[in-house]
């Protein structure tokens, strides 16, 4: 309960100099509130027999009724009240509140509705309205702690602040702050579609999609909750739904360029390249400054800019109405075209300036990573792994592809979801997630508490989490394939946690040349996490820490991960598919060879490189760039020339 009046209905009280006697008689009341609420209410009656109709007053007698516990009486106040001053936000805000300890939870939700139309009026909220659409996310933090600890149930705040936790991946108390919304006001339609997204940014697409049909059951035609919708189905795999529902919405609103680039990552997704193509100019033809369309081209790979889709995006850079967002991706986007162009010393530029962008925007702490290694090489000894092993669950379902991002790891998926009894699915969330439920905290994997977590773990709880993750993982298997792939990349972090909550899962480790795959991630703009790839020194380093953990699970676990090199596959592919298959327990299948036959829905950026045959182009396109990368090769160290396989070396 709030203690005092002050905020959402204050802005009504008339503060001229004739009723300077009425001020000194509210503010007696307010303070009594809390300590002697029996004279609050006292007070408030003296000012209501002057002027019956006063609404602070009324406000004052109805919580001051409330804490005295005349719960019948407070109701009754509160419900004048809001007949008689219905644009007063504080007044429906503590019929709510009343309503919702009452138990009345219709009438709550209703009253709840009331207040969030009116609390536009509030100044506070409004100043932190100014802060979140000027993305000043620290002082709309500020502005709403302090509002909702004397507010605790204003569920507009607490929609904003979730907004604002949102934009700092802080999807914990995003989550915390919604829940609390929909507790409050199941019928706060804007905060269940908040509530959706972050669970579907969250990997939480089954939860999302039911909050999303709870929305179109009430407006089914509504089009931020059709897209929402097709969004989530993008996210779990059922794009036929998800282009279906973007080409309804287009069809009645097709001047949103935005809608336009979501229906044009769906179609790409699928191989429905031209389209996407199409998709992509169309929403840059209604909004040239969408940078995000510019990098969508460029991710395509395969895709070439013109001349004057080059001059377009120095054009658009030379701006400056450009939000920093939109200029990163002209700056990755334009990199790509003069890397085609073979000018790489601009094209360098380009992405350097992107990265150094996106840098300042999320920060990053090589030595979180580096701890993190070192204390799962100190947990997960060849004891500490004897000691549990089979503990887990025991399906062999799971094929893990793990390494770093752009080290091939799409491609030996393609190739293994081309066996009739392996089926692909995507970057999977759930191992993350696990991991960083273990945490108890929404951080990645340099919380130290998740290994002390694991080390406590019983045999009962190891298999527990094991049919978690296959429970969780079963939403996104479309086919009844016995074995699925699970190729999020930075699952190499807990390979440890993987033996031990599924002991049968296979565990590959995609491998490149570390000049070629940090460069590839430097330039390649991940649309979130992976932030160590926006620094080369940071790359470097990554890589280092990437193999040490790696080198240790050879050690203490020999043979558990079968490692597969990129330049090995290029060079000798079919010696190094069967070795693929054989460590999977799958006979050989001559369609792991043609795999770039396979239609299925691919969604990472390299989709369309994998539905051509294996070419050496590309193998040692870091080479041009090797001028500027001397942090990169200085942070590898010896690395460099330890790499077992020289073609990308060697160009």
């Amino acid at each position: 309960m709030r203690t005092a009046p002050r905020g959402p209905g204050s802005e009504c009280l008339n503060t001229s100099a004739a009723l300077g006697t009425l001020d000194s008689a509210l503010g007696h009341a307010t303070r009594l509130l809390e300590t002697e609420p029996a004279l609050a209410a006292e007070q408030a009656t003296e000012i209501l027999k002057h002027d019956p109709r006063q609404p602070m007053a009324l406000l004052l007698l109805g919580m001051a009724r409330r804490r005295c516990g005349d719960t019948a009486a407070a109701l009754e106040v509160l419900r004048r009240l809001c007949d008689e001053q219905p644009a007063m936000p504080g007044a429906w805000l503590e019929l709510a509140d009343l309503l919702t300890a009452m138990d009345n939870g219709e009438e709550a939700d209703a009253a709840y509705a009331r207040y969030i139309k009116t609390a536009v009026r509030d100044p506070q909220l409004r100043k932190a309205a100014a802060a979140l659409n000027a993305n000043r996310i620290p002082e709309v933090e500020e502005l709403l702690r302090a509002h909702v600890a004397r507010h605790p149930n204003d569920v507009a705040a607490l929609r904003m602040l979730a907004e604002a936790m949102a934009r700092l991946t802080r999807y914990r108390d995003a989550l915390a702050l919604l829940e609390r919304c929909l507790q409050l006001a199941p019928g706060f339609d804007a905060a269940r579609h908040n509530y959706a997204t972050v669970l579907n940014r969250q990997g939480r697409g089954a939860e999302a999609l039911r909050q999303c049909a709870r929305l179109l059951e009430k407006e089914p035609h509504n089009p931020g909750y059709r897209s929402l919708y097709a969004a989530i189905s993008a996210s779990l795999g059922n794009y036929s739904d998800s282009i279906a529902a973007y080409e309804s919405v287009l069809a009645q609103y097709p001047q949103q360029p935005k809608l336009w680039l979501s229906y044009g990552h769906a179609l790409k997704t699928t191989g429905r390249i031209a389209e996407s193509v199409s998709a992509y100019r169309r929403a840059l033809s209604m909004e040239p400054r969408l940078g995000e369309a510019w990098w969508s081209l460029a991710n395509l790979k395969t895709f070439r800019f013109n001349e004057q889709d080059v001059l377009a995006m120095r054009q658009g850079l030379a701006r400056t109405d450009l939000s920093d967002d939109d200029r990163l991706h002209f700056e990755f986007a334009l990199g790509k075209a003069l890397e085609d162009l073979a000018s790489y010393e601009e094209s360098f530029a380009h992405y350097a300036a992107g990265n150094a962008l996106r840098r300042r925007a999320h920060g990053y702490d090589a030595d979180e990573n580096t701890r993190f290694a070192r204390g799962s090489k100190q947990l997960f000894t060849k004891e500490f792994l004897s000691e549990r092993a089979g503990a887990g669950a025991q399906a062999p379902d799971p094929i893990f592809i793990v390494g770093l991002p752009r080290a091939g790891s799409t491609l030996i998926e393609q190739i293994l979801a081309s066996h009739p009894l392996v089926e692909g699915t995507m970057e999977l969330p759930e191992m993350p997630k696990l991991a960083r439920e273990l945490a108890g905290a929404d951080r990645g994997p340099e919380d130290v508490s998740y290994l002390e977590r694991v080390a406590s773990l019983s045999r009962d709880e190891l298999r527990s989490l094991g049919e978690r993750y296959l429970a969780q993982t079963r939403i996104v298997r479309k086919t009844d394939a016995p074995f699925f792939i699970d190729k999020m990349p930075n699952n190499f972090w807990y390979v440890g946690l993987i033996q031990l909550i599924l002991p049968n899962a296979v565990i590959i480790d995609a491998r490149r040349h570390p000049m070629g795959c940090c460069f590839s991630c430097f330039k390649q703009h991940f649309a979130r996490g992976q932030w160590f790839t926006y620094g080369l020194e940071d790359l470097g380093r990554y890589y280092r820490d990437y193999l040490d953990l790696m080198a240790h699970y050879d050690v203490v676990s020999p043979g558990r991960v079968h490692r597969v090199y990129y330049e090995a596959l290029i060079e000798d592919t079919e010696t190094e598919v069967r070795r693929l298959l054989d460590h999977c327990r799958l006979p050989f299948h001559a369609d792991c060879l043609r795999f770039y036959e396979n239609e299925r829905a691919v969604r990472t950026a390299s989709s369309e490189q994998v539905r051509r045959p294996i070419s050496r182009e590309g193998l040692a396109q870091w080479r041009h760039f090797a001028p500027w990368l001397g942090p990169l090769r200085e942070a590898l160290g010896p690395l460099v020339e330890a790499y077992p396989w020289a073609p990308e070396a060697e160009g």
